[in-house]
């Protein structure tokens, strides 16, 4: 990939001129393709092609998410569509949403088959074995690392929640907040980091809105899984500047908005609401 700017950069440049917070999470399930796709050879990149095209006016970015297509054989189709998201709709960056979590000498292939093989612009890494197994990623000096921090699934409180000591005083913060700090501070060598903070959880949005200052959120959780979007994007809003800092993310309230043949319209339709239900509450 070549000639593409800075992730945060691209970030900046779409939530300006897309006047959009919203992302467009790619999850592909067959189980769920209009009839007229079903069965039929590259059905994976043909339906998210279409929904890529029918919506890349209305995104700050695409997540398409890396065990939709592996669990397919689709990696090849992957590729292609991460290709066509690059030559098509410039514009929009991608996120590769894989959620890594490795030691180091393993993180370093992930990272090779994120931003060399797949040709994204960021991907989400899990932060839970510590500095190691994110730094392989941090090589790759232009593109985005998104950090797992409060994420939106019920069982996350089971670890985030745990009490730790404060790094800089006797205090005790939670572990989602020691994340937060950390990757505000000391791991971000590159300017390039984001962290993954639900929709599910307003109030640990904000809290770590006020941590880490003006750096990217990824939030999942509206749509399907519920999050509520004024108290959302009350809550990551970069003081100062409205209508940038997050990437809100919607994935099956979109993708299956219909499944008839008109499923890209109706995905359109649903982004459109979406985008503008954001724009209303920022």
């Amino acid at each position: 990939m070549k000639n593409r700017p800075l992730f945060t950069e691209q970030l900046h440049t779409a939530w300006a001129s897309q006047d959009s917070m919203l992302c467009v999470g790619l999850d592909p399930d067959p189980q769920q393709f209009p009839a007229s796709l079903k069965g039929k050879g590259g059905a994976i990149l043909a339906f998210c092609r279409e929904i890529v095209d029918a919506t890349a006016d209305l995104v700050c970015a695409f997540k398409p998410q890396i065990a939709y297509f592996a669990s397919q054989g689709a990696e090849d189709q992957l590729e292609q569509l991460i290709d066509h998201i690059h030559r098509q709709h410039p514009q929009v960056p991608v996120i590769l949403d894989s959620k890594r979590g490795d030691i180091g000498s393993t993180a370093q292939q992930y990272a090779i088959e994120a931003f060399e093989r797949y040709q994204a612009d960021a991907v989400t890494v899990n932060p839970y074995m510590g500095f190691d197994s994110i730094e392989p990623y941090l090589k790759y000096a232009d593109r985005g690392v998104i950090v797992l921090c409060r994420t939106s699934n019920p069982g996350g409180s089971d670890l985030q929640f745990l009490e730790v000591n404060s790094s800089d005083s006797a205090q005790q913060e939670l572990l989602y907040q020691r994340v937060a700090r950390l990757a505000a501070s000391q791991w971000n060598k590159n300017g390039q980091l984001g962290l993954v903070v639900g929709a599910t959880f307003p109030e640990e949005i904000a809290k770590v809105r006020e941590i880490v200052g003006d750096m990217p959120l990824l939030i999942p959780g509206i749509g399907a899984q519920g999050g509520d979007i004024p108290a959302t994007v009350k809550a990551g809003t970069v003081p100062g500047a409205p209508g940038t800092g997050m990437i809100i993310n919607s994935s099956r309230a979109i993708l299956y908005a219909s499944k008839d043949i008109h499923f890209a319209d109706a995905a359109r339709q649903a982004a459109i609401a979406t985008r503008d239900a954001l724009r209303a509450a920022k």
